[in-house]
């Protein structure tokens, strides 16, 4: 799995992009190859084969719906492994009844380091990718995943490069965790790197002594979350916002220009207090909207 520690470069060994050959899944492809590129990492291209209920409808269709399923998916996995040529990788259909129990088996069978898939947006449609499907990997998955959303592909970020990260954090520790994430990805990819800390509530005017001295000490803990070392390839920059967690982070990467948003969150695993439910529907939000990918990584 992926070595997290303070101040250190992440190791992504394996890398699973799943995919159900749609659009969506089309335009994840680019940014998994990328990732894969810049850590030297192996690439399974993962798709879950779930029977459609038309093929038993009559026993005489079953054996022949089950055939051409099968073959329709390898026609489809077999573009995917062209356009993987040059990276190390393999392709892999299984067949299963549902996508999250055949991915967390996966997960944990490759060692898999990073989940990247494209969304659907919500359409009604179970099959499809934040659509249910993606909504029950985020909510989880223990692996951090990179979600290529709708808003995404309609941007002006089709070229799968990551010029400019934004790491939103509100310190907490489930936050931090994502730090390395968003320092590797900037570092990988000699980035521009912003540390983004967004103050609950409305903006105080100018001249506010207890407003400055807030901004100030939020400055100042952003600087010390980057190592010494990272000055030599780049240049961060700390904002400070005011307002709704969501809406600032939103806003914040549409104004920067943000290529890609790395953020933390706290495990829906064990008992889900306000905190984690606010801090995870934060991170919803994010994902569903954000006109550039969203790494997520659980803390």
């Amino acid at each position: 799995m992926a070595t997290v520690q303070a101040g250190a470069r992440i190791a992504l060994k394996n890398i699973l992009y799943l995919t159900d050959f749609s659009e969506p899944s089309d335009a994840a492809l680019p940014y998994a190859a990328e990732v894969a590129r810049g850590f030297g990492a192996k690439i399974y291209a993962f798709h879950v084969l779930i029977p459609s209920p038309l093929i038993y409808a009559t026993p005489e269709g079953t054996a022949l719906g089950i055939v051409a399923e099968e073959e329709a998916a390898q026609a489809n996995m077999q573009k995917v492994d062209a356009a993987l040529v040059g990276l190390t990788h393999e392709t892999i259909v299984e067949r299963g009844v549902g996508v999250w129990p055949s991915l967390e088996h996966a997960v944990k069978e490759y060692r898999i380091d990073l989940i990247v898939l494209g969304t659907h947006g919500r359409t009604g449609a179970p099959r499809l990718l934040l659509g249910s499907v993606a909504e029950e990997i985020f909510r989880r998955s223990h692996v951090p995943v990179m979600t290529i959303g709708p808003w995404a592909r309609k941007g002006l970020h089709q070229a799968a490069r990551f010029r400019r990260v934004l790491f939103p954090t509100d310190f907490s520790p489930a936050s931090l965790a994502a730090a390395p994430y968003a320092m590797s990805m900037a570092q990988e990819n000699q980035a521009r790197l912003i540390l983004l800390h967004v103050v609950p509530g409305p903006e105080q005017p100018p001249g506010d002594k207890r407003a400055e001295d807030v901004a100030a000490d939020v400055t100042r803990r952003l600087h010390e979350l980057v190592p010494a070392e990272a000055e030599l390839w780049c240049r961060p920059e700390t904002i400070v916002q005011h307002g709704k967690p969501g809406e600032r982070i939103l806003d914040t990467a549409k104004a920067t220009g943000a290529d890609l948003i790395v953020l933390g969150v706290r495990s829906a695993g064990g008992h889900v207090g306000v905190a984690t439910h606010v801090q995870r529907t934060t991170a919803h939000q994010v994902v569903a909207h954000a006109t550039c990918p969203v790494l997520t990584v659980c803390g």
